[in-house]
């Protein structure tokens, strides 16, 4: 009897809008020479424990979740996808700022800059 394993897809941890596809987009349209994408991770800073912080990666971690994009790979953290599963990110601009922004139903609080959050 042959057993055939069939594999679903999962949903990615984290949704990102057309707005930060885009940005993606852009960010590796100038990215250094070595990078392989854009990676979304939660190191420990700020007053209330965990930031978000979004850099070029320059190669892939065994545990990473890998999105792929319009514009080119999104890694997020292995470390961090606990804490942002579920979360949508967008990028947002107006005359004084511009910059990632996350809907994280995991966020239970934020400092008041909005520089940190816990879980």
């Amino acid at each position: 009897m042959n057993k055939e394993t069939k594999l679903r897809a999962r949903p990615a941890a984290i949704t990102l809008t057309d707005a930060a596809n885009t940005r993606i987009a852009e960010l590796m349209g100038r990215a250094p020479e070595d990078a392989i994408g854009v990676k979304l991770s939660t190191p420990r800073r700020g007053c209330s424990g965990l930031a978000y912080s979004v850099d070029y990666v320059t190669d892939e971690q065994p545990f990473d979740e890998k999105i792929e994009t319009p514009g080119g790979t999104f890694y997020v953290d292995g470390g961090s996808v606990l804490y942002l599963v579920g979360s949508t990110m967008d990028w947002r601009e107006d005359d004084f700022a511009a910059g990632f922004v996350f809907d994280n139903p995991n966020a239970k609080g934020a400092c008041g800059c909005g520089e940190s959050f816990t879980v």
